[in-house]
């Protein structure tokens, strides 16, 4: 068995020891899961650092039988000037704080206590890195207690023992070389029965992995000299967009901004940048509603702050009347204006408008961005929507849209597109625009729930890069058209609507046309005299029907 279904497999075994305590499908079960599967990657990637940091006391650890043995016997100086040779990325541990000591605390009474006392002493004492904030700058540690959410209180150190006794025969060491590749398929599965659009009030639609390449591909291009570049997303939900960001730039080259209103969110996006490497962007994972509280601001506080690439995966629709007079009385942020409370249906409110202006604010001069959006928004005429599409037209930012097929995302059957943007300057209206239409592409499966969902694979996801980079026309497929083009054309972004009308010419004879003309007479006095029938048989119906009074 390889390392990833060993990897998988724990997930399954984590999630069937929440089952046997009833917590299956709890709401509290993602802590539960996301956390232990977290300490497990932090405590054998800490192993795994002190074996191989540049420190002679590193060769005792790495030659032992088992390294924790190792090091619970250095003395504290040895442990001080190991911990300090190893990545600032990764979490200091004590020796009581790994795996291997609490295997051996198990016959213990209060087993349930040391075990959150051991995910909370690490959390505190590594709160200074390793913790995230909200927009009120309250701190979120990187462990809570867990075994509080076992309502049976003597059941809750048979619990910690049962999870403690999944993690001690695994090791995650084969997989830290593999980095983004190996655990961006993992952290899909590990979250996947916790993506529901209906677990929080933003963002927890999660963006499938070939959507999220197509927009990192189309955004950053391949092998790019880039350094220092500042990423960005406004509705990051889990953080899938941002990791294939941050991948295709080089991780150790740019830095990760983000913001959203889910606790939910906000705990599987921290273990995406720890996952990930992206340690040094935890202290920008902001929980909080963007909208109305922005956190990322320039440095005079006034303005909101700009990136070099912003990406968005944002709700489409939802109830926010609650803030929607907060977030009308910004007007500079909010040009295009913010949709109106529907008298009866209020989570019909379009707040994907909202994102789309924040987006666009949002992205530096010569910066660029996409966001997810219905594509029901491209052939807008009326309404904030026009209004938004007559300005990023104007200003000549639309870099060009992929309408995608059909139930392509898990969570929402609406059709959807991705719209790019590109600040560069100097554009003028005989500027191009690429429009993709990839709705007919993809592969038909049944998701784990047995609804139809569409997949692209790797041929189709290369067809839509490279005929979006090279703006190449292909046939019902991908159209380049002017910003002047578009204008004229009632400022509309859907490639169908630019297609050439194909008419088929057929030659035949004249006796031909003329017998295909009689049929087509006799056929049509055929329906002429079915139809005077029925009108007759209906009125002689209601003329009975009025004798009858």
């Amino acid at each position: 068995m390889d390392i990833k279904e060993k990897t998988l497999r724990l997930i399954d075994e984590l999630k069937s020891t929440c089952a046997a305590y009833g917590m299956g499908n709890d709401g509290n079960e993602y802590k539960i899961i996301t956390q232990v599967f977290l300490y497990k990657f932090l405590n054998d990637k800490f192993g795994y650092e002190i074996k191989n940091a540049k420190s002679d006391i590193s060769k005792k650890i790495k030659s032992a039988e088992k390294w924790e043995t190792a090091y619970s016997e250095l003395s504290d100086e040895e442990r001080f000037l190991l911990q300090g040779a190893i990545s600032a990325d990764v979490p200091v541990l004590e020796p009581c704080h790994l795996i291997s000591s609490l295997w051996n605390q198990q016959s213990k009474g209060d087993f349930d206590v040391i075990f959150d006392s051991t995910m909370t002493d690490i959390a505190e004492q590594n709160a200074e890195i390793f913790s995230t904030q909200t927009t009120e700058n309250t701190k979120i540690p990187l462990f809570e207690t867990l075994t509080n959410f076992v309502t049976d209180t003597a059941q809750r150190a048979p619990f910690a023992r049962a999870l403690v006794d999944k993690l001690v025969n695994f090791s995650f060491e084969e997989a830290f070389v593999k980095h983004y590749d190996f655990f961006a398929s993992i952290f899909e599965y590990l979250i996947k029965d916790y993506n529901t659009a209906g677990g929080g009030k933003y963002a927890e639609y999660y963006t499938p992995h070939a959507i999220a390449t197509i927009m990192a591909k189309l955004l950053v291009g391949d092998n790019p000299d880039l350094h220092s570049v500042e990423c960005y997303d406004p509705s990051a939900g889990t953080g899938t967009l941002l990791m294939a960001l941050s991948h295709q730039i080089g991780e150790d080259r740019c830095t990760i901004f983000s913001q959203d209103i889910s606790q939910r969110s906000n705990k599987m996006l921290k273990l995406n940048l720890l996952l990930n490497g992206l340690v040094s962007s935890l202290d920008n994972a902001i929980q909080g509603d963007t909208l109305v509280s922005p956190y990322h601001k320039s440095d005079d506080g006034k303005a909101l702050r700009q990136f070099n690439f912003v990406v968005s995966n944002p709700p489409f629709k939802m109830d926010f009347s609650d803030t929607r007079e907060k977030i009308a009385a910004m007007p500079a942020r909010f040009w295009a204006g913010v949709p109106t409370v529907p008298a009866k249906k209020k989570e019909s409110m379009a707040i994907y408008t909202c994102f789309i202006q924040h987006v666009v604010n949002s992205i530096a001069e010569g910066g660029k961005g996409a966001i997810v959006i219905p594509t029901g928004f491209i052939t807008a005429k009326s309404g904030v929507e026009n209004k938004i599409l007559h300005r990023i037209i104007d200003d000549h930012i639309v870099m060009g849209v992929v309408s995608m097929p059909s139930n392509v995302f898990a969570n929402t059957g609406t059709n959807v597109s991705v719209l790019f943007f590109d600040k560069s300057q100097g554009k003028t209206d005989d500027d191009t625009v690429i429009l993709v239409d990839a709705s007919k592409l993809g592969e038909e499966y049944k998701d784990a729930n047995g609804l139809k969902k569409v997949r692209l694979n790797d041929t189709e996801i290369q067809k839509i890069v490279s005929t979006f980079r090279s703006k190449t026309a292909v046939e019902d497929f991908s159209v380049a058209v002017t910003y002047k083009q578009i204008k004229d054309k009632g400022y509309v972004l859907s490639a169908g609507q630019y297609f050439d009308i194909k008419i088929e010419y057929v030659d035949i004879t004249e006796d031909e046309f003329n017998a295909q003309m009689q049929s087509d007479t006799e056929a049509l006095q055929a329906m002429f005299s079915q139809s005077r029938a029925l009108e007759d048989e209906i009125m002689a119906q209601l003329s009975g029907l009025k004798f009858a009074k």
